[in-house]
């Protein structure tokens, strides 16, 4: 089995953080993110590209993952 790196691990809690963030905005119209940083603040952009980066690592580590178990 193969055992996730730390790049592996920071993507998985920024993906967390981006899906709790969505369900705060869906279910209770709360953007935390904005709460924290600010409306379209330069640091509230960056969390949301790390997150979006995250997500995308994470499709590419899933196909790894998946090709590797074949």
């Amino acid at each position: 089995m193969n055992k996730l790196n730390a790049v592996d691990w920071i993507a998985l809690i920024l993906v967390i953080i981006g899906a709790i963030n969505w369900g705060l905005v869906g279910f209770f119209q709360y953007d935390l993110v904005k709460a924290i940083f600010g409306d379209m603040t330069t640091m509230s952009r960056i969390v949301y590209d790390l997150v979006g980066l995250a997500g995308l690592y994470l499709i590419y580590l899933v196909m790894v993952l998946g090709r590797k178990e074949m």
